[in-house]
């Protein structure tokens, strides 16, 4: 018997360890740091969700087409970087292209080609950010360059003064991280939101 009990005393001690671990790692700490995120950054714990009227129309962190069922770039909208994942949030993904393949280069040639016609721009002047997708494909903001390149077209469609809609990208021009990280960028979901309220 003595053997038996002796045998038996890790099983138990080990159920006792899960027991434990179960009700401090599996749900006291998840509830904990749940609490904290809702009372210290309720917004980005919630995923960052921008609402209009009450509504949510996205995430300030995940990028999203402004195109119609066809994928046509609507002129009214600014549009978003190009991406290789299709906007699909569980689906992050880049190209993975490498500069001299011949499907990226003939991908970039043409939306060169069609933004240079949309945007009444040389091809030499058409940002960088707008010709190639991001490493995650999800990337939410352009660079303030490409917001201004389409200041003329989206003032035109919505039949807003230039000055206007010029004034609003540089409102959402956002600053290098610190001060110093990073690139200047610009939110084209925000804009697009301030956009659609500019526009009554």
């Amino acid at each position: 018997m003595a053997t038996t009990r002796g045998s038996a005393r890790p099983y138990w001690v080990a159920l006792r360890y899960m027991i434990v671990a179960t009700i401090v790692l599996g749900i006291a700490y998840p509830v904990a740091i749940l609490g904290i995120g809702q009372l210290a950054l309720p917004a980005q714990a919630n995923g960052s969700v921008v609402t209009v009227d009450g509504q949510p129309v996205g995430s300030s962190l995940i990028g999203q087409s402004f195109a119609d069922d066809d994928g046509n770039a609507l002129p009214e909208w600014f549009q978003s970087r190009p991406s290789a994942a299709g906007y699909d949030g569980a689906a992050s993904v880049g190209s993975n292209y490498g500069p001299e393949n011949s499907d990226f280069i003939a991908e970039i040639e043409a939306r060169k080609a069609a933004i240079s016609e949309s945007d009444g721009v040389s091809p030499d002047a058409i940002p960088v950010d707008a010709l190639t997708t991001s490493g995650s494909g999800l990337d939410p903001h352009i660079s303030p360059d490409y917001a201004y390149e389409q200041v003329a077209r989206v003032a035109e469609a919505r039949k807003l003064p230039e000055t206007d809609v010029k004034g609003l990208v540089d409102a959402f021009v956002q600053g290098r991280d610190l001060g110093y990280l990073g690139e200047p960028t610009v939110n084209v979901l925000q804009l697009n939101v301030a956009l659609s309220q500019l526009a009554g």
